[in-house]
């Protein structure tokens, strides 16, 4: 593992918004790769987004739990493969709990429990516009997990996708969380830095998994 000269800590980005870095150690960060891995692989597997007027998102994402497309979710890849989705382990549930019970303390663990992963890969030339995650019914808060290259994460205010934003450097292994005030802020990332993830994770390019409750019926259609 590389040593930092000025190495990074946690940090309140925004009131329910904390950067943990180093959150997951080398031995978790494989496990992870492993298994997003496997997930990628088809049926509903990696994909392609398409939004609304016909562009494409330039990272590409699976899906566990409930299948997202802009702007709702559904159970099976109806903008893809038309497949199932795939199923959301138990163990990430425990994952976001813990998470969540780390950066912002054991009081804004949710009562429901994590069921909906989105996992985006970036290569080099790969961006996410400002956004927000707002197709859930449940204020739970978000989990975000990083895996390979560092990135810039832009993370903003609940108003408008222009400033005032905090741009935060999220390297490999790194988590974020936000919830309560924070929770509905507008995010993306204007850039990633390639050939920066850890020699020995053997992954090229980004790995992103967001952890979310849906609030939603399983039964809904």
């Amino acid at each position: 593992m590389d040593v930092e000269l000025f190495p990074q800590g946690r940090a309140e980005v925004a009131p329910g918004a904390v950067h943990v870095p180093h959150w997951l150690d080398d031995a978790r960060q494989r496990a992870l790769l492993d298994a997003c891995r496997e997930w990628a692989r088809p049926p509903a597997g990696l994909r392609t987004v398409r939004i609304p007027g016909g562009g494409t998102m330039s990272a590409r994402q699976v899906c566990l739990g409930l299948h997202w497309y802009p702007y709702a979710y559904a159970r099976t890849v109806v903008d893809g493969d038309g497949t199932p989705v795939k199923p959301f382990p138990a163990w990430l549930d425990e994952l976001g709990r813990r998470a969540v019970a780390d950066a912002l303390g054991p009081a804004a663990v949710p009562r429901d429990p994590y069921d909906i992963a989105l996992i985006n890969f970036y290569d080099g030339d790969a961006r996410m516009g400002m956004h927000r995650d707002a197709d859930e019914r449940s204020a739970a808060p978000v989990v975000s997990l990083s895996l390979g290259d560092n990135c810039v994460f832009r993370f903003g205010n609940t108003e408008t996708r222009t400033r005032p934003y905090t741009d935060v450097e999220l390297r490999s292994g790194d988590l974020f969380v936000f919830g309560g005030p924070s929770r509905l802020a507008y995010h993306g990332v204007p850039r990633v830095h390639p050939g920066t993830a850890p020699a020995g994770l053997g992954l090229t390019g980004r790995l992103n998994i967001t952890l979310r409750v849906s609030g939603l019926d399983m039964r809904d259609g």
